[in-house]
């Protein structure tokens, strides 16, 4: 896909830091459509967080651009908003205030009914109504993780950057927060650009699956596109084809092509494949003729 005219664009990104001989990644090129959620996937030490970190301006690369909307993309701004792995609440706020302090940050006009209504909706969505005003302290790591979401949502950025947001959660609470955040991207039409290291979590979630080389000088290898429609559920799945068709070139890319395209040798310009589609069908297994036994 072309990055011309994308929302986001990142061009010839590159990062190496004091001291090192060979750059982390260089020569990092990707677009990101508007309302489209993007997965980066790749091996630690390839640098994904550190180009989500680019992405949402706490981090100077060495070289490359990043433009959002048309503008380079220069510092923090409210109009990114930012999902860590850890939820990063005051521990002294409840979930009400944790989400309005960041409201009132985006809209310092606001009245305290305008605030406490934006709160109070984005709160509903991630389903932690109930839970309102309990501090921290007295939420699970799962409730945390989605007040954490709310929080970002409520400032309604133009982009939503989430690092391996649910990692350290059990498959059970990751597949409820996953379930939500696709609710609430479905109803707000966001922008998501996000690391994982899953990949069924990606091919749930994601439009198109950013794949990276090894580092040191990591680039975009790919970008594979997921052919399955919207509106994918955990619990159907598996019963796609192109479900599997897409899993397997996944997991071949990180087992064997990642290592071998490190160094700098994945191109400048990465292709764009659709495996879903193009793969070819496994071939029918043939039934073994009965014989009669004289």
């Amino acid at each position: 896909m072309s990055t011309e005219r994308a929302f986001l664009r990142v061009e010839g990104l590159e990062k190496t830091y004091p001291g090192s001989a060979e750059p982390v990644f260089d020569s990092v090129n990707f677009g990101i459509e508007r309302g489209e959620f993007v997965v980066i996937i790749g091996h630690s030490g390839c640098g994904k967080t550190t180009i989500l970190n680019v992405l949402a301006g706490l981090e100077t690369a060495s070289a490359g651009y990043v433009f959002m909307d048309g503008r380079e993309v220069a510092g923090p701004s409210l109009e990114r908003g930012v999902v860590f792995q850890g939820h990063a609440l005051m521990p002294w706020l409840t979930v009400r205030k944790n989400i309005a302090f960041a409201v009132r940050s985006k809209w310092p006009d606001w009245t305290a009914a305008q605030v406490d209504t934006q709160v109070e909706k984005f709160v509903a969505l991630v389903g932690l109504g109930a839970a309102i005003d309990k501090k921290p302290s007295q939420l699970s790591g799962g409730m945390k993780q989605r007040v954490g979401i709310a929080r970002a949502f409520a400032i309604q950025p133009k982009m939503l950057l989430l690092d391996e947001p649910f990692g350290a959660l059990d498959a059970l609470t990751r597949g409820t927060i996953q379930d939500e955040l696709l609710k609430i991207c479905a109803e707000t039409q966001q922008t998501v650009f996000m690391i994982t290291h899953d990949v069924d979590e990606a091919i749930l979630l994601a439009d198109r699956i950013v794949l990276m080389s090894n580092g040191p000088q990591a680039r975009v290898a790919e970008v594979v596109r997921n052919t399955m429609p919207r509106g994918r559920q955990r619990a159907t799945l598996h019963h796609d084809p192109q479900y599997y068709r897409i899993r397997n070139h996944l997991v071949d890319f990180l087992v064997a092509r990642s290592k071998e395209l490190s160094h700098g040798r994945a191109p400048a310009v990465p292709p764009e494949v659709s495996p879903g589609l193009t793969e070819p069908e496994p071939a029918p297994v043939q039934p073994i003729p009965l014989r009669r036994i004289a």
